[in-house]
């Protein structure tokens, strides 16, 4: 996946133990805060310190980042009016890059053309991801009754 420069560099690797460590103590101090607008000021030397009201969404947002990087799982965004590439979205999707054309062509997600490339955007893809794992679920939850009822 394409990543802007300045997201390459926790992106494109495993955080450090210090960095694991650091995101594990910030979400701490979040999670305690969470229920409503939090004020977090930032003291950087040297200069007035800075104040950012955390709303719950955005906490929310955070805290998820910050438990996976807590966990050592490298962390990328992906901006929900992104284009993604065929194997962009593949990857995301943990299949095969075929087998996402063939959705594609059956016209479960919708898609683009640029130039002869398909692009996906990335809240379509996301919202294919919800409804398949929703699907998922419930199919597991019928298995579970039927096997309930052998019993």
């Amino acid at each position: 996946m394409t990543l802007p420069a300045n997201a390459q560099e926790l992106g494109g690797r495993l955080p450090s133990e210090q960095e694991r460590a650091a995101a594990n103590q910030l979400r701490k101090i979040i999670a305690a805060q969470s229920k409503a607008n939090a004020t977090l000021r930032v003291v950087n030397d040297g200069q007035p310190p800075a104040e950012i009201v955390l709303t719950p969404g955005l906490s929310g947002l955070l805290m998820d980042v910050l438990r996976h990087i807590g966990k050592g799982d490298a962390v990328t965004l992906v901006p929900v009016t992104q284009l993604l590439t065929t194997q962009q979205a593949a990857d995301i999707l943990n299949v095969s890059r075929p087998y996402l054309i063939s959705r594609l062509d059956r016209g479960d997600i919708p898609y683009s053309l640029t130039g002869r490339h398909r692009r996906i955007q990335a809240d379509h893809l996301f919202d294919y991801k919800r409804a398949r794992d929703k699907a998922r679920s419930e199919a597991l939850d019928r298995l579970g009754e039927l096997d309930g009822e052998l019993l």
